[in-house]
């Protein structure tokens, strides 16, 4: 996804595509990293010192970043930086232990929403007047799409993804327990999905958000 429309930029043009680089890469790695770091954050504030333990509440994205979810990310557009240790046991209580499932995929859609208002201002500009306008504006495009990819993937209620542990908040302890048993085959059944029709729903659904947040903004200004 990313890397075929830099080579295709590359080949436009290769003034663009050195400036696309500097542009896109920061936001794009921060875009997994702020998720694993939100996980960590909330879950240190809720009195779990792990991840300050590993020095997993750093904003430095060196410190989260797995290779191969960073190669996916670049590759098709979701990716997956390090997982955050948490000790559930050291957070009292279903509810905050939900808000530490949920702040993964809620950074990365904050994320998205203030890089949404970023690409409507920059669509404000006369980019008749500036060149650069459009290329910008595409970059914003591509990192706010990606932001809602990864929300909506992480909030699929399948076992080891948030959304699993976002969906036992609302279920009665006997179910939790039942869903729990769930947990090893959830892998596989997430593969499954994700290569037959998966991919393709979460892609329509992250679009869809990006043009709801889009109006929005619009609305709000307009």
């Amino acid at each position: 996804m990313v890397l075929y429309w830099l080579f295709n930029l590359l080949l436009d043009s290769p003034v663009k595509f050195l400036f696309a680089i500097i542009f896109l890469i920061l936001p794009l790695l921060y875009s997994i990293a702020i998720h694993e770091w939100a996980h960590g954050f909330v879950a240190y504030k809720f009195g779990d010192d792990t991840p300050k333990k590993m020095g997993r509440l750093s904003l430095n994205p060196l410190v989260h970043l797995d290779p191969i979810g960073t190669l996916m990310l670049f590759l098709v557009g979701l990716g997956w930086a390090k997982p955050v240790i948490i000790d559930i046991r050291n957070i009292e209580g279903k509810t905050k232990q939900m808000l530490v499932a949920l702040a993964g995929p809620a950074s990365n859609f904050f994320f998205a929403v203030i890089l949404t208002f970023l690409f409507y201002f920059m669509n404000s500009y006369d980019s008749q007047t500036n060149a650069i306008v459009p290329l910008i504006s595409s970059i914003l495009s591509m990192i706010i799409q990606i932001n809602l990819i990864l929300a909506t993937f992480n909030m699929i209620p399948i076992p080891p993804l948030d959304g699993s542990k976002v969906l036992m908040w609302f279920l009665p302890q006997k179910t939790v327990e039942i869903y729990a048993k769930f947990e090893p085959y959830g892998m596989f059944v997430l593969l499954v999905l994700l290569f037959t029709v998966g991919f393709d729903f979460i892609f329509k659904i992250a679009k869809n958000l990006q043009v709801l947040l889009y109006l929005g903004v619009e609305k709000l200004f307009g």
